[in-house]
């Protein structure tokens, strides 16, 4: 990085002085305020010393500086050499010239040295002299030295930067906030201060008191951009300012943004600007997660892996006495390759790349959203041995069978050939994300130098089931990875003892055929509800703008970048629309119950008199479509014995001809090349070689099936056993062609009749559209499989063209299922009614389901708001007298950014709880975890407020009705937390007012 370059042009050299925020003594230890100033003056007498040598030098001429240097000078020749040469050693370093001939052999001759030599010297002196110095140090380790030197400072810095925010809190940003009023001054600096609108050198006041340089800047609102001798610095709002943007906007990085300064600055754009600017940053966010961590361990929120139990309110905030549910915990997780990082290597040989170019960087990501490599690393397959020393299976695991059907080898990112290509112009090619049914992120994982791997999926799940219990996740593979899941040696046992669940969500479980669909789509699972559980694509779809700034970023950066984003987007999107999304669901789910009435006039109208009888159809369905995956229990050994027999025969005809062919070229004319005649005589014996011993195999395969079937006379072609064999051979292969053309059109027939349903959206339209078209291919190969198995038949079945089966809109249409193993055509889940009143069904169900879960999950939320609010405030009032105003501002902070949306749930909950149908309570609960409740004597007040309550927009969908006088009241509870503590008489000591709290 370079030093002593601010945003304007015509930076003084008094400016570039060279005082080291961290300096070390000889002792080790950190660099006074009266050493820096004694360091500072020394350094301005040698810089006004070299300020007056460059003044001297200026004004001799190019002899008289030649004389001036030639005792610095360093001469090729040696002293000992002989005269002659001695008398050229002014020509040879560069202060005489040479008098060469036009063939330039003359002066060489007079030195007596070859030509090549003493051009060589002529080089190297030249090059002492006057070239430009290589510079041969590694470059690898600065990041890191750079990183080291302000890590020893960032105590020191969070100090300062804390108790700068607590000053200008009054003011906020919009005012730059100087040293603090009571602060001894020992001297002044000259410094570049770069802001949002002005850059300029400002003499900054050194403090008495202050650890380093850098913790001087930061107590007055500016980080540097160097941790020993910085001559530039940024106002905390300009870093802020970005931070909040790049967040709002991830596509905007820290070029584009320096640029925009340089533009409002009046200054052309300078590559380094960005790298000052970048350092300044990464000293601010590492600021800014330091003061993080006080506060949780203040608040006591410092537990490993705390964030990620109290991720989601509505999930993870549990009440007693709450129903059962059957899926307690509803996750989805996916991967997306858009936030790819380019790998940075040397260039090699030939192109080729070489070896990495990245630079040393220890940093760790903000936060425990992230994976680590390491954690990711042992269950891929090479670190399977590691998992297994010293594992034991539960007791209670009984082992796991899978199930029949499904799609293994339809999806690429289930296939190893595939998934295991690294590309290898990227590192990070991707993360792996995980989230709750609300969209809270749970963890993330980078994919690295491959595509969607197995082991991220494993990864992710033993992290979810180790720390939150019982979960179900919803998966774009479920059903493969589910059974891989259950294959596992260690995960499986692991995963069954906590009930694991892998589903496949609604929008992805249209792309998987109809068999897996019966048994891992959501719509069929019970205790899913109407969660489409495709949370991970409406995500990847807001965080891909991230790619654009960390396509080319370092490790480091991208990762810091990635959660920074993630964290943000937790408390200050997801968070907030917490509470739309609950009453969204809330009243999706009671439209589809109304729909209620429609089902029963179906089910008059089908004859169905309960509604377990769907449940049924949902069985049977699914035994039908499992039968055609296998074969059937007629085809008998007498099939096997008649193929075998024909084995038998094919072997023994190709066994003749080739003995045939033998003895024919034993005959051959006496004039035929002898080398050529042994050739052909080898490659005939290997032949025949192989001919015998097919058949012979053949002929031990018929004997045991005689043996078996206890056949006394073998069969013939023209036996009466042979005929009925073939016909029952040429038969199966009939049916099973039609079997398999039976299940791809069953499948696609009601994936059409769900395309065209209403209430079917345009991208599941399009999803699905895109599946039909893969699976044409298939429907075509099959109706050619078919029309050959149906030309051998006696008589011949009539031929089915492509157009035919394009127009089937109806399984009734489909005549050849007639000749099925089974008439599924008059099912009556096989006809257009019988679909409609089926899902009509499920989604009723589902709803009910939802319906209960919401529930419970708007009651958790009132209670966490309730909660978290007094805790944060009691904890404000407890960090006040134990540790200080300014930690108890951070606090205070941490309790407006947490609670900033708590009215707007309020609103909107109540506003709810008009909508007819509405079956839950508003009414705070008991939560089990009991680490936000009040200790014992503190007892909470809950006054009213005697202001009027928020309008409600009538365009709003929350202004359903007119509030009654105490839901108005209700709308308008703040709430205020009274410490009462019981003293000799029994009576309360009020806690002060909030004003005398800061609040």
């Amino acid at each position: 990085m370079k030093r002593g370059r601010g945003l304007i042009k015509g930076t003084s050299n008094s400016a570039k002085v060279s005082i080291m925020g961290s300096k070390y003594s000889a002792g080790g230890r950190l660099m006074t305020s009266n050493e820096i100033l004694s360091t500072s003056r020394a350094l301005d007498r040698k810089n006004e010393e070299l300020e007056a040598e460059r003044l001297r030098r200026r004004n001799l001429t190019a002899r008289e500086l030649l004389a001036a240097d030639a005792p610095l000078d360093v001469h090729t020749l040696d002293e000992n050499e002989d005269a002659p040469r001695d008398d050229f050693a002014d020509v040879l370093d560069g202060t005489a010239r040479a008098d060469f001939s036009h063939a330039g052999q003359d002066f060489a001759a007079r030195l007596g040295m070859d030509d090549d030599v003493l051009m060589e010297d002529l080089r190297a002196s030249h090059n002492r002299l006057f070239g430009k110095r290589h510079d041969f140090r590694k470059r690898r380790a600065r990041t890191q030295k750079l990183v080291d030197a302000f890590q020893c400072q960032m105590e020191g810095i969070a100090d300062a930067y804390v108790n700068w925010e607590l000053r200008s809190s009054a003011e906020g940003l919009g005012t730059l906030v100087g040293p603090p009023a009571d602060a001894m001054v020992q001297g002044h600096l000259p410094i570049m201060v770069v802001d949002l609108f002005s850059a300029r050198i400002v003499d900054l006041p050194l403090l008495a008191g202050d650890d380093t340089l850098s913790s001087g800047f930061v107590n007055q609102g500016y980080f540097p951009c160097s941790p020993t001798d910085a001559t530039v610095v940024l106002t905390t709002r300009t870093l802020e300012l970005f931070r909040v943007t790049s967040l709002r906007c991830p596509r905007l990085a820290i070029q584009p943004f320096v640029k925009s300064l340089c533009d409002i600055h009046g200054l052309p754009f300078r590559p380094y600007l960005s790298t000052q600017f970048s350092v300044a940053y990464d000293v601010y966010l590492a600021t800014r997660a330091i003061v993080d961590v006080r506060v949780k361990v203040l608040l006591k929120r410092d537990a490993p892996n705390w964030r990620l139990k109290n991720a989601c309110p509505a999930c993870m905030y549990k009440l007693e006495d709450e129903p059962h549910l059957d899926l307690p915990f509803l996750s989805t997780k996916d991967g997306n390759n858009s936030l790819k990082r380019w790998n940075r290597r040397e260039r090699g040989e030939d192109g080729v790349a070489g070896a990495s170019k990245e630079r040393n960087d220890d940093r760790t990501p903000p936060g425990d959203y992230y994976l680590t490599r390491a954690e990711v690393d042992v269950w891929a397959k090479e670190g399977l041995d590691d998992l297994l020393k010293g594992f034991v299976a539960p007791d209670d695991d009984e082992g796991w069978e899978p199930e029949d059907g499904g799609c293994t080898d339809c999806w690429q990112n289930m296939r190893d050939d595939v998934t295991s290509k690294a590309w290898g112009m990227y590192d990070e090619t991707g993360i792996f994300l995980s989230l709750c049914s609300h969209s809270f992120v749970l963890v993330v994982a980078d994919m690295v130098q491959s595509g969607e791997l197995g082991k991220y999926g494993f990864a992710v799940t033993h992290h979810l089931i180790d720390n939150l219990g019982e979960v179900a996740e919803a998966y774009d593979i479920g059903c493969e990875f589910g059974e891989r899941i259950n294959k596992h040696p260690v995960l499986g046992p692991f995963a069954r003892h906590h009930h694991h669940r892998s589903l496949v969500g609604a929008f992805h479980g249209h792309g998987h055929c109809r068999l897996c669909q019966l048994t891992h789509l959501a719509t069929y699972v019970p205790g899913v509800g109407l969660e489409d559980l495709e949370g991970c694509e409406r995500f990847f779809s807001k965080s891909n703008a991230l790619s654009a700034s960390t396509r080319y970023a370092s490790r480091f950066h991208r990762q810091q970048a990635i959660a920074t984003y993630l964290q943000h987007t937790d408390v200050f999107d997801t968070y907030q629309a917490l509470s739309p999304l609950l009453v969204n669901k809330y009243k999706r789910a009671l439209e589809v119950q109304r729909t209620e009435p429609a089902l029963l006039e179906a089910m008059r109208d089908l004859g169905v008199t309960h509604k377990s009888t769907f449940e049924g159809w949902l069985a049977r369905e699914k035994e039908v479509l499992t039968a055609l995956t296998r074969e059937p229990a007629e085809e008998t050994l007498a099939m096997e014995y008649y193929q075998k027999l024909v084995n038998l025969q094919a072997a023994t005809l190709r066994m003749n001809n080739v003995l045939h062919a033998g003895s024919a070229t034993a005959l051959a004319p006496s004039h035929a090349n002898y080398e050529a005649q042994a050739k052909a005589t080898r490659r005939l014996e290997a032949q025949r070689r192989h001919a015998i011993e097919n058949h012979d195999k053949a002929q031990m395969l018929v004997n045991d099936m005689e043996v078996r079937m206890s056949i006394a006379v073998r069969w013939v072609a023209d036996s009466e056993e042979w005929m009925d064999a073939a016909i029952m051979v040429r038969r199966r292969r009939y049916q099973r062609a039609l079997d398999h053309l039976q299940g791809l059109i069953i499948a696609r027939m009601f994936e059409l009749t769900k395309m065209n349903m209403s209430g079917t959206g345009y991208k599941l339209r399009r999803h699905i559209a895109k599946a039909l078209q893969a699976r044409s291919r298939a429907v075509q190969t099959a109706v050619a499989n078919y029309n050959n198995a149906a030309s051998r038949l006696s008589p011949p079945r009539d031929e089915l063209s492509w157009e035919q089966v394009v127009d089937y809109a109806f399984l009734s249409d489909f005549d050849l299922l007639r000749d099925g193993r089974e008439d599924i055509r008059n099912e009556p889940w096989a006809k257009p009614s019988g679909r409609i009143a089926m899902d009509m069904y499920f989604k009723i169900e589902r709803a009910g389901e939802t319906i209960k879960r919401l529930n419970m999950e708007i009651k958790r939320l009132m209670t966490y708001i309730r909660d978290e609010d007094d805790c944060l405030r009691r904890a404000e009032v407890s960090v006040r007298e134990s540790d200080g105003a300014a930690m108890a501002h951070q606090v205070h902070l941490y309790r407006m950014r947490q609670g900033r949306f708590h009215d707007e749930h309020r609103r909107r909950l109540y506003a709810l709880r008009k909508v007819p149908g509405f079956s839950g309570s508003l009414e705070p609960g008991t939560p089990i975890n009991k680490e936000r409740l009040p200790p014992a004597g503190v007892v909470l007040v809950l006054p009213r407020v005697s202001s009027p309550p928020p309008e409600l927009d009538a365009d709003s969908p929350d202004a359903d009705s007119d509030d009654s006088e105490d839901e108005a009241e209700l709308l308008t509870e703040k709430y205020a937390l009274m410490r009462i503590t019981q003293d000799d008489d029994g009576g309360p000591e009020d806690v002060p007012d909030v004003g005398e709290m800061g609040m």
